[in-house]
């Protein structure tokens, strides 16, 4: 089997991003963005998507961070692609439910080569550390649309903020995981179009 890896860099006015994404690694980590939540969240759909992933990053957060959080989605997204290849064998679809004391997340996702993304996650605050609200839903979407999957996720419920957003990435890196997991009865890619890719 060969190894399912992709490196991406970004390099704009307003990020410098140099990701490495192994899909077939052990949950490794080194994640430095700049923004500590952010951070903390890509830990886990490293962590619990068995993922080694390294991210470096520097933005413009003298301005805020939506540059930085949306440009390292795009990364990630297009790193999730190239380390698939022709997602041959895969079993395509995942799904995972993850409770987070008082919250409960779900997220289910089809590597079908069709972007798309729905996310249902409402916040009481405005920031969770250095991170809005706002960008959690963004963020998921970016990497949905630049991984070429399609991504439902959804807070079912919750009181605390963070909370609720850990157990939505945790539950969209469980579900990745299944995805991108070779299906030993499969041959070729499952679609009945014979490609993933187009």
């Amino acid at each position: 089997m060969n190894e399912r890896t992709a490196s991406i860099e970004r390099n704009t006015k307003e990020t410098q991003i140099q990701l490495a994404l192994n899909l077939d690694g052990s949950g490794l980590a080194e994640i430095d963005t700049g923004i500590g939540f952010y951070d903390h969240m890509l830990h886990h759909i490293a962590l619990h998507g068995l993922f080694d992933l390294t991210i470096s990053a520097a933005g413009d957060l003298h301005i805020d961070s939506h540059h930085s959080i949306e440009d390292i989605a795009i990364c990630l997204g297009r790193a999730i692609d190239e380390a698939l290849t022709s997602r041959t064998g895969i079993r395509r679809m995942g799904s995972a439910y993850v409770p987070m004391d008082e919250a409960l997340a779900r997220a289910v996702v089809d590597l079908s080569g069709r972007p798309y993304a729905v996310i249902i996650a409402d916040f009481s605050t405005p920031h969770m550390g250095k991170m809005p609200t706002d960008l959690v839903a963004h963020s998921l979407e970016t990497i949905a649309v630049h991984a070429r999957m399609n991504l439902h996720a959804e807070v079912l419920y919750g009181r605390n903020d963070h909370h609720k957003a850990e157990a939505l990435f945790k539950a969209f890196g469980r579900a990745l995981r299944q995805a991108v997991t070779f299906d030993p009865g499969r041959q070729g890619v499952p679609s009945t179009k014979g490609t993933l890719t187009e």
